[in-house]
Formats: structure tokens, sequence, C-alpha cells
């Protein structure tokens, strides 16, 4: 079956104190991205670049934290390629039309 490539953004903020805290972001059960959330006052658009078969991909955020924060994921979009978000966790990628 052939590959497809898609482009998948998603905005990531946190309100934290004290160190700062780390987060990850998987593609099904693979690791994409580990990132220390160094900024104040704004947040990080996340880029996922993805080549894959036609099917359903579990997109999820995992926060490490080892102290008091408040982490949003929000404005989930696919900005090239045949895909879509299914719902706050899944994209679907589909065949080029």
């Amino acid at each position: 079956m052939k590959r497809e490539f898609v482009r998948i953004l998603l905005d990531i903020h946190c309100d934290w104190e004290n160190d700062p805290p780390v987060y990850r972001v998987y593609v099904n059960d693979e690791l994409f991205s580990e990132r220390t959330y160094i900024w104040k006052d704004s947040y990080l658009t996340e880029i996922l670049q993805v080549e894959a078969e036609p099917g359903l991909y579990n997109i999820s955020v995992e926060f490490i934290a080892t102290n008091a924060v408040e982490f949003t994921v929000s404005n989930r979009r696919v900005v090239n390629g045949p895909g879509h978000w299914v719902n706050n966790q899944t994209v679907e990628i589909s065949h080029e039309s």
C-alpha cells in the first residue's frame, strides 16, 4: 500500500513555576518528540511530519512534571497531505486524491 505524507500541527501551552516541565509526543506508540517546556506566557506549535500508510493514528501528549503545572493542547490541524483529525487523539490518513 502506498505511503502518504502529512504534516500535523498542535499547539501546546504550559503554566509552570520552578523547574521547567517535560512533555513527550507519540504517534501510536512511537516517540516523535521530547521537549523541556522553557517558555513563559506563550505557546509552542509542535510539528509532526508523518509518512505512513493510510489508516488511523493515535496522537498522544504525555506530560512529565515534578511540580505543579497546567498543560493544554489546542488548535489541532493537518496542514499538508491527505489527513484530518477524527477526534482530539486520532488522525486519519487517507489516499491522496
